[in-house]
């Protein structure tokens, strides 16, 4: 259960933390964007099986692999992209903390 609360409230709460503090003048635009960074996931759809809650997805989906995050590091760096790399690297960290529970849980 924690697990779950951690991993979605990473993924819906913590962006309305961010956009809060961060993104006054647009908030609605940053959250939506934060939010779509979940979008990431559809790379989910060429794993068999689709879903596997036993299953760490850094490392193992395209657009969760190492090289990705590389990518969305450098997204950072303009300030034209950066609120997408945050939403994405915000992504990688919510399933990254999945991750780390998911391997407390085994031991």
């Amino acid at each position: 259960m924690l697990r779950l609360v951690l991993h979605y409230g990473i993924h819906f709460l913590v962006p309305l933390l961010i956009v809060w503090g961060f993104y006054k003048g647009y908030r609605l635009q940053a959250l939506l964007i934060l939010w779509a960074g979940i979008l990431i996931d559809l790379d989910h759809l060429w794993a068999v099986p689709i879903f596997d809650p036993n299953r760490c997805s850094i490392g193992f989906h395209p657009l969760h692999e190492y090289w990705a995050i590389a990518i969305y590091f450098l997204l950072l760096l303009p300030k034209a992209t950066r609120i997408f790399g945050l939403a994405l690297l915000l992504h990688i960290f919510a399933d990254q903390v999945d991750c780390w529970l998911l391997f407390l849980q085994t031991k």
